[in-house]
């Protein structure tokens, strides 16, 4: 673990706030896509990203436990003085955006309305691979048919993706029938515009493109709510311009784990800190 140069909230954005940093969450290692995103488009903001590792998969877990997360999460974000928060986690966005954008003054952006207006600018036939909780929730059924009444819409629950590539088993023969047997039915609908309904999904570019026509049109969230943070930070006059500080990693669960998955997507070994929060019951996945 390390000692960042963010502990102890030694430093004090007050006087200069566009140096604040932008803080990411996701359960894993699904938020790094947003994260890879964000160093693209916006290079020269700070950056902090928090996995939730100790109650990951969200995507099986309950409305009112997803909030109670994404509430401790928040609280902690904020005291650490970020300027704004991206939800890269499509469940937490999906059940509880609406609700915590009420309660917590900063501004916080989601992943499932700038996935439904790309989605809508590719096709008509869309569908949608999530986690079970995303896909029960229809939340990107209802925004896709809001930017296009005219659009269908298809979803799939997923939930062995999560697992599977928080452990590394991407390239395992076992995950290829997985996928197979999920885009299976989104398939036989003729889709012509397929959404990564999670985050970590894009890690699963490789298989899902070799069970896919090569027509059909990939949309990755990630990259559009990159472009809208960028436009929310230009509206609010907080876009940085000075160099970007080291991102801070932060986990609630294993660090070393966490390092074991994220390198291959980094390209380099992060150093990562935990953060427990009270009453954390542990997911046994």
């Amino acid at each position: 673990m390390s000692v960042s140069i963010f502990e102890g909230n030694l430093c004090d954005f007050s006087q200069e706030p566009q140096r604040a940093p932008i803080g990411i969450f996701d359960s894993g290692v699904g938020g790094l896509t947003v994260l890879r995103q964000l160093y693209r488009q916006l290079p020269n903001e700070s950056i902090i990203y928090f996995g939730d590792t100790a109650r990951l998969p969200y995507g099986i877990r309950s409305q009112a436990e997803i909030l109670q997360f994404v509430r401790e999460i928040l609280t902690w974000m904020q005291q650490q003085q970020v300027k704004m928060v991206i939800m890269a986690c499509n469940t937490s966005s999906a059940l509880a955006l609406e609700i915590v954008r009420e309660e917590f003054e900063m501004p916080i952006l989601g992943l499932i309305l700038p996935g439904a207006m790309a989605a809508v600018q590719h096709g008509k036939r869309i569908g949608v691979i999530a986690t079970p909780a995303t896909a029960k929730s229809n939340a990107y059924r209802h925004a896709i048919i809001e930017a296009d009444p005219e659009a269908q819409v298809w979803q799939v629950g997923c939930p062995e993706f999560v697992p599977l590539i928080e452990q590394n088993r991407i390239h395992d023969p076992y995950t290829t029938e997985v996928a197979r047997s999920y885009l299976e039915p989104l398939l036989q609908q003729e889709i012509d515009t397929l959404v990564y309904g999670c985050t970590h999904y894009p890690h699963l570019a490789p298989v899902l493109r070799s069970l896919i026509p090569a027509s059909l049109k990939l949309v990755d969230p990630a990259v559009h709510v990159a472009a809208a943070c960028a436009k929310e930070l230009d509206l609010l006059s907080l876009k940085n311009t000075y160099p970007a500080l080291p991102t801070r990693f932060v986990v609630s669960g294993c660090p070393q784990q966490f390092v074991q998955s994220s390198a291959q997507w980094l390209g380099c070994t992060p150093m990562v800190e935990v953060v427990c929060f009270p009453n954390t019951v542990v997911s046994s996945n």
